[in-house]
Formats: C-alpha cells, structure tokens, sequence
C-alpha cells in the first residue's frame, strides 16, 4: 500500500492518508508514512470510523495549532525563575528570601522573649495554681489579658520603633539594615532597663558565648541580651508567685487544722479553703492590684 495512490496530506513531517484495506471491501485505513515510505503506523476499521477519527485529529491538531498563547500579563516564569534562583549570582536574593521566611516564622517566640508577656503569664499561672480553680479562668481568658496588657507596656517602645525605623523605611528614607538597627535599638533600651539590677546575668550569657566583657551598652549582642532578659524575667515572675502564693497558704493551713481539731480528716481542705480565697480575693481587689503592680514592675 503505497500513500501516493490514496488522499494523502502532509502534516509536521509525516504523510497521513486514507485508502482501502482491499479491493471490493468496505473496510478501509487511515495510515502514517514517512517521506521515505516507512510505515509509522496505521488504524484499520469501518470507513464511517476512519473518516470520523481523521477529521477529530486533524481537527483537534489545528485548534492547537492556532490556540493562542497563555495570558502571561504579570510577566511570571516560575520554571525560569527557579533556575535564576540556584544561579551563583542570585544566591544572596535566594537566602534573603529564606531567612526572612524563617524569621516570620519565628516571629511569635521573638515577640514573647522579648516582651513582658513572659512575666505577666507566668504570674497568672502562679494565681490560679494558689487560688486552686483549676481551669478557672481559662487558660484563653489569660492569655488574651497577658496579650493586652503586654500591648497597653508595650506601646511607648513599639512607638518609638515606628517612628524612628518603620516609618522611614516606608518611605524609602533608609535601607534594609539601616532600619533593622534602628528599629532594634528602643526594644534594647526596654530589655536593657529590666536586666539592669542583674548585671551577672549579662555576664553569664557573655561568658557562655566565649565575649569580652562589654564596656558600653552597645557591646552587648542582642542575642546575650534577650537570653539575659527572659532569665531575669522568670526570676521576678517567681518572686512575684511566691508572694502571690503566702495569703491563700494561710489560709489552706487554718482550714486544714481546724478540720483536723474538728476530727473531719477524711473531708479535703481544699473544698472548704476555695470559697474563703475567692472571697478573699474579691475582697482585696486582688485583679487590681495584681494587674497595677505588673505594669509597675516594668516603669
């Protein structure tokens, strides 16, 4: 079968034609030959199939042909873009992107060591392990205050670095790091105030990490910084627990030993003790004068 002697049409290199099967027969091919008259390949059935499944490719190969290009408006090429990324000359914008990736992830411990979050929370675990209500209040509840209230401390230092790195960074007034300094050098001040009667703790995280003793401020990293703060931070919110802690002692210790003088041992203390802390507390203001003197302890 030779494609010269049937309908032929050339097509990307390729010849395709139709012809009969045999002589007299209703069956009939649609056929592939190279130039040469090498048989690619070739479909053999019914002539109303040939002819259907020939105009469908022909039909569907022209439509490709003459579709038109993908909107491509925003100029993105993400497999060009890939290979730009692992070139050696855009290996700094490839890690920059990736730290800064990194850091936002980060972003929420950041704020926490470096905040007075850390302290506020931790005494009001200490109140509600005093008090004894267990999950009363929630642990939501505690959270959202320690959040607010860490934003009410907060606000002058966060100001400050808005006005003096934020601000001008917006308005391409300062570089990159030029801003980060800035930015960083009101939350030092702030750490730097709450570590200042514990030098040694400073010191500790300076030897740690194999430094000089620093002669200003400025010689501190701010890694040993923030270290050096979230210890002093810890230490003060324990302090603070502790003396949370002595009243509703007191008061656990009276009532165990006037159930005990009243021979009701098997009847815990701590079912009669509840109801004369929270009396207590309400009494006392307790919330007023815990949240005033936790937003005193960082003037």
């Amino acid at each position: 079968m030779n494609p010269a002697h049937s309908s032929a049409i050339y097509h990307n290199g390729l010849i395709y034609g139709i012809m009969p099967k045999d002589a007299g027969s209703l069956m009939c091919q649609f056929v592939c030959y190279k130039p040469d008259g090498t048989l690619v390949w070739s479909l053999v059935g019914s002539r109303l199939r040939v002819v259907c499944v020939t105009v469908a490719l022909f039909v569907s190969a022209s439509a490709f042909a003459q579709a038109p290009a993908p909107d491509n408006s925003l100029g993105l090429n993400l497999l060009r873009s890939a290979e730009q990324a692992v070139q050696p000359e855009q290996i700094s914008t490839t890690m920059s992107v990736f730290i800064l990736l990194t850091v936002l992830s980060l972003a929420p411990a950041i704020l926490v060591m470096t905040t007075s979050f850390t302290r506020i929370i931790i005494v009001f675990g200490f109140l509600r392990q005093a008090m004894a209500t267990q999950q009363t209040p929630p642990n939501q509840v505690l959270i959202g205050l320690a959040l607010f209230l860490t934003a009410a401390i907060m606000a002058p230092t966060y100001q400050a670095v808005y006005n003096d790195a934020l601000a001008p960074y917006m308005d391409n007034q300062l570089g990159a790091r030029d801003a980060l300094d800035r930015g960083m050098r009101p939350v030092r001040d702030f750490m730097f105030r709450q570590v200042a009667d514990r030098p040694k703790d400073v010191a500790l995280f300076m030897n740690i990490n194999k430094l000089p003793r620093p002669q200003t401020p400025d010689d501190v990293p701010t890694h040993v910084l923030i270290c050096a703060f979230t210890l002093n931070e810890l230490r003060v919110a324990f302090m603070i627990g502790f003396i949370i802690y002595i009243p509703f002692l007191i008061i656990d210790m009276v009532v165990a030993s006037t159930l005990m003088a009243m021979g009701m041992m098997m009847l815990p203390p701590v079912f009669i003790s509840l109801p004369f802390k929270i009396i207590l507390f309400v009494l006392a203001d307790g919330w007023y004068l815990i949240v005033s003197e936790l937003v005193r302890s960082f003037a």
